[in-house]
């Protein structure tokens, strides 16, 4: 039910949830989307949690592969620019996070996502404020990647996340 009602949010936005909708969109029945979530608040909710601990699952992922002299940054490009082709998934969580700005009960599923983002900017950078800008910064570059008409590629991301996340003395980013 959750990935159904990923693909209907990307389809129709988050207003074309509902739980026939979604049913419909899983081949199940109406009861079955009601029986597990009361409310469409309540199914959102869970997307937008499964959402983000996938995806945190994955950064979390990078940070802790082994040094096999592959930049992370260019991994996390790769991913990044994977992210936006096609889009339908990404747009689907951006519209949920959007939602949970006026809807306190949903963001504390962002808060493993912002660690993850930070944990990575870590490897380059023990700067609170060059983690925190990049932890920032990451979301509004696939934001802008969305709204462009040719999505940027592994390379343009990877260019911008050096300049993010510059090799510091010390530190290779492996």
């Amino acid at each position: 039910m959750i990935e159904a009602t990923v693909r209907v949010i990307a389809r129709d936005g988050a207003a074309g949830v509902t739980h026939r909708t979604v049913a419909r969109e899983a081949g199940l029945p109406t009861t079955a989307t009601t029986y597990y979530f009361s409310s469409i608040d309540a199914l959102l909710t869970a997307v937008l949690t499964q959402c983000m601990e996938e995806d945190s699952a994955r950064i979390e992922a990078l940070v802790e592969a082994p040094d096999e002299g592959a930049d992370k940054r260019r991994s996390l490009a790769v991913l990044m620019a994977e992210l936006l082709t096609p889009p339908g998934h990404l747009l689907a969580e951006f519209e949920l996070c959007l939602l949970a700005v006026r809807r306190p009960e949903q963001r504390a599923a962002t808060r493993r996502w912002q660690q993850a983002l930070s944990a990575f900017a870590r490897v380059f950078t023990d700067d609170p404020l060059r983690v925190k800008l990049f932890a920032r910064a990451y979301d509004g570059l696939l934001l802008q990647g969305l709204l462009d008409d040719r999505p940027p590629t592994a390379d343009e991301f990877e260019e911008l996340l050096r300049e993010l996340l510059p090799d510091a003395p010390g530190r290779d980013g492996c």
